[in-house]
């Protein structure tokens, strides 16, 4: 625990604060923090030496505005040694994910990245999309910029490669072919349509292309055409040329599909007015696999290397760096930031900033394509910021509201209920801010939707005050939005007093009479209800802010619906595994059957012991 110095009369701060450190530092590589009279991190810094890092910020003078104001607010500092300078990048890296400090450049969207998956645990293997922790056994392709990447990529595939994309359970309960094969995207292995070896030939065709082979297969599939129109089989002809067609498609649709770069991330950078994008190419076997925007959060006076640097330390904490990496700008610690890397990959990692060729020419279209997403970003938050501005004179809110919580429910008669609460701000929707609630008050009466309000209501309340006591951490909303009239908003005012909570405006979002999209009341505590003209835009903009929320409770209660279908009685019982799952189904048909069944014909089947028999037969008789 690190002290705060003082003198006679006051803690120190500021420079005078800074500089008492000085005495008690070394020349050791290490990870400083610099805390509010709060305790709260304002920045997180590392240090080849630490001592001739924090004397910097000791000096009266010579800093930007943002770093004076940072080391005025400094009210006290933490240090961490660490044997190697890389090891210091590593550490602070994490912290500034973990600690979201004001004063540094944060990566806001960190979300995985989805692959292509050719599963090898069957001797038809499966091609999926996968995103996550690899631990599935097979032959991972990506990453992919985004899910609609790899689907567009599959779905070409398929037409080419014809492999099978069902599960393994249903692949060992066909019958019959599938309408895959009926439209020529399966060649129907779960029949016998295709021999072992001829799928594990267009296996390995299709895993050759992924590694960017494709010259190859094209000239194989030529051949296999003409051959066929010798032979006067004009119908196989044609599937070849279908095949040939959709191969040359997903090649023209990539884009970018460089000559001499065969593995690389593009990545470029564009500031303007204190707002910054970062543009990542995902360049694999030679084709360009998309591309994704990402906009970091940067103060007005921070420059393009260290944005790229704190980037690049924080987009490679939980992903696997590509052999070389091409940049816009240099950052300041680039033999720093290679060593970091090349451990984390297990081989060299290059950083390049290309002045001239074809990796220059990448650059220069990475950095379009970052100025006009940063173009179109600036246009829509400057709409965004006129719209709640106007919402704030609308209903009498003392400021334009920074976060917007919006919140609905879902059910059918009361079954499979959900809450849903959805967040919206300056910058649009804050889809990684989403919450839902699975309904769990188990007295209340199928379909009370004021209960179901109520129930959401005091869980989110509960935890934020549990969270958040202080409200300093950006998580309390300055507006709720509740889908429905003036019984929903009496319903969430009780929850609110119970919590002691008096200062969180409330709006309620009814259908008028007749229920006409446009014509909608507005609901107030202690106030009239009110409605907005049909054309104000303030109206169509709390019109998609509740129908996002409507979307997101549907999609939820529809997927907790489908998991409950699906469900099956022996997922229950603890030693059911799979495959004894299906033994115990192959044998008996269905679950209720196996609920019917005695001991005897429980420990018939393959796999069931007289214990694990018991088991069954337990569970179903209670």
């Amino acid at each position: 625990m690190t002290e705060t110095p003082q003198t006679d009369d006051a803690p120190l701060t500021g420079h005078a604060l800074i500089q008492s450190y000085l005495k008690t530092l070394d020349g050791s590589p290490g990870v400083y923090r610099m805390l509010d009279a709060k305790m709260r991190v304002l920045y997180v810094g590392k240090a080849r030496n630490l001592k001739a890092r924090v004397s910097n910020y000791a000096r009266p003078s010579g800093h930007s505005g943002r770093i004076a104001r940072m080391i005025r607010e400094t009210a006290s500092m933490m240090f961490l040694t660490t044997r190697t300078e890389t090891e210091a990048l590593l550490l602070e890296q994490n912290l500034i994910k973990q600690l979201k400090p004001k004063y540094n450049v944060l990566l806001r969207d960190d979300k995985s990245f989805p692959n292509i998956l050719v599963a090898k645990n069957h001797g038809y293997p499966q091609i999926k999309k996968h995103r996550g922790a690899k631990k599935e056994k097979g032959a991972y392709y990506g990453p992919f910029a985004s899910a609609g990447a790899v689907n567009r990529t599959l779905n070409q595939l398929q037409k080419v490669f014809q492999l099978r994309n069902c599960t393994d359970a249903v692949f060992d309960s066909r019958t019959r072919p599938c309408l895959l094969y009926q439209i020529k995207r399966c060649s129907a292995p779960c029949v016998g349509k295709i021999s072992e070896a001829d799928y594990a030939e267009a296996v390995s065709d299709a895993e050759r292309f992924l590694s960017g082979k494709s010259t190859n297969i094209q000239a194989k599939l030529a051949s296999e055409m003409q051959k066929a129109s010798d032979e006067m089989e004009f119908e196989r002809a044609a599937a070849m040329r279908d095949r040939i067609r959709a191969l040359t498609q997903v090649q023209t649709a990539q884009g970018i599909n460089p000559r001499t770069v065969d593995e690389a991330d593009i990545i470029a950078l564009h500031l303007e007015n204190g707002q910054a994008c970062v543009q990542v190419f995902f360049i694999r076997a030679g084709q360009n696999w998309g591309n994704r925007d990402f906009y970091p959060r940067v103060g007005e006076d921070v420059e393009a290397p260290e944005i790229l640097e704190a980037f690049l330390g924080q987009f490679y904490d939980t992903k696997e760096p590509p052999k070389q990496i091409i940049l816009s700008h240099g950052i300041e610690n680039t033999d720093l930031m290679e060593a970091a890397l090349s451990d984390k990959l297990g081989r060299r990692v290059q950083l390049l900033v290309p002045q001239r060729g074809e990796k220059a020419e990448l650059i220069e279209s990475a950095v379009r394509n970052a100025r006009e997403s940063l173009g179109r970003k600036m246009a829509e938050t400057a709409t965004q910021a006129k719209l709640l501005r106007g919402l704030a004179e609308a209903f009498d809110l003392d400021a334009p509201p920074k976060r917007i919580e919006v919140y609905d429910n879902s059910h059918i008669q009361g079954a499979h209920a959900v809450g849903a609460m959805i967040v919206a701000g300056p910058e649009g929707y804050l889809k990684n801010q989403y919450r839902k609630f699975n309904i769990k008050g188990e007295e209340l009466t199928p379909g009370d939707d004021f209960g179901m309000m109520k129930e959401v209501l005091n869980r989110r309340f509960t935890r934020l005050q549990k969270e958040d006591p202080e409200r300093d951490k950006g998580l309390w909303p300055d507006l709720l939005l509740i889908d429905g009239g003036a019984g929903q908003v009496s319903a969430v005012a009780e929850i609110m007093a119970e919590h002691g909570i008096e200062d969180v405006p409330m709006l309620g979002v009814a259908k008028g009479v007749d229920r006409d999209h446009g014509k909608e009341e507005f609901h107030r505590i202690g106030q009239r209800p009110m409605a907005l003209r049909r054309n104000d835009p303030v109206l169509y903009f709390v019109q998609r802010l509740r129908d996002e929320a409507h979307r997101f409770a549907i999609g939820t209660h529809r997927a907790k619906r489908a998991k409950a279908v699906t469900a099956n009685p022996l997922d229950e019982i603890a030693g059911v595994g799979a495959a004894r799952k299906r033994a115990l189904l192959a044998h008996f048909g269905s679950a209720k059957a196996v609920g019917r069944a005695n001991l005897a014909d429980l420990m018939a089947v393959d796999g069931v012991s007289e214990a694990l028999a018991e088991k069954i037969y337990a569970h179903f008789q209670n």
